[in-house]
């Protein structure tokens, strides 16, 4: 069997991103590691309890890349475009990023999936993240009987 174990994300200043995603988030801490022959610091910050994790990556020499302003706007460049998160209440969630320093990029809504509710933000240094209340598996549908 197959599982997503994490996401890796380029970071400007590791230091505060580890500390914004470990606030905002509830997220621990793993222990940082080092790659010095290639200037890369990194660290994960980590759910223990639905084990998932973001590995926050910083190297040398590094250049800002997508900084679209909403999710439509990131379809525009190929690639990974966002992050989403699972939420129980997604405008608690988009409230309690907000006031942790995120800014609005869609504000909560219905999803094009029936039932869900989603929204937008970007993390301080502008990296897309999406909040959904989905129930079941990703493409599953509820019995219409």
């Amino acid at each position: 069997m197959t599982h997503l174990d994490h996401v890796g994300l380029s970071v400007a200043d590791l230091d505060a991103q580890s500390a914004w995603y470990t606030a905002a988030l509830g997220l621990t801490v793993s222990t940082p590691f080092e790659m010095p022959s290639l200037g890369i610091r990194g660290v994960f910050v980590v759910d223990p309890d639905e084990h998932w994790a973001i590995e926050l990556l910083r190297r040398d020499g590094s250049q800002p890349g997508l900084q679209a302003p909403d999710a439509p706007a990131a379809l525009l460049t190929q690639g990974y475009g966002h992050i989403c998160l699972r939420v129980a209440d997604v405008d608690a969630v988009y409230e309690r990023l907000l006031a942790a320093g995120a800014t609005a990029r869609m504000s909560p809504r219905l999803a094009p999936e029936a039932g869900v509710h989603m929204a937008f933000v970007a993390d301080p240094e502008g990296h897309l993240i999406e909040l959904l209340d989905r129930v079941g598996p990703v493409g599953w549908k509820p019995d219409a009987s």
